[in-house]
């Protein structure tokens, strides 16, 4: 192994000095790349939770009319009301026979 000169050792500081704005840039960059490919992998996750726990109030929502919210005042007719509605006609339509 041949002995380093002091030339070869200025040139070796000259490079690291000149190229340091690079590598903190490049090793800044992995690193938001790492953090964001987690975010995104917990962002998956909880999209999945809220998807479960949207598919099982969804029952719950359609009979009694629950979380139907918003700004706008209107009209909010429950799907027991309906489910009501549909019971009464069978009826109705079974006993007429």
């Amino acid at each position: 192994m041949a002995a380093r000169t002091s030339t070869s050792t200025i040139l070796i500081i000259c490079i690291l000095l000149f190229t340091f704005p690079l590598w903190i840039g490049l090793g800044a960059g992995f690193f938001g790349l790492v953090m964001g490919l987690f975010g995104g992998m917990i962002g998956i996750i909880a999209g999945i939770l809220g998807a479960i726990v949207g598919l099982i109030a969804l029952p719950f929502k359609l009979l009694f009319g629950w979380g139907h919210g918003g700004w706008f005042p209107h009209f909010h007719f429950h799907g027991f009301l309906f489910l009501a509605a549909v019971i009464l006609i069978v009826a109705l339509a079974l006993k007429r026979k």
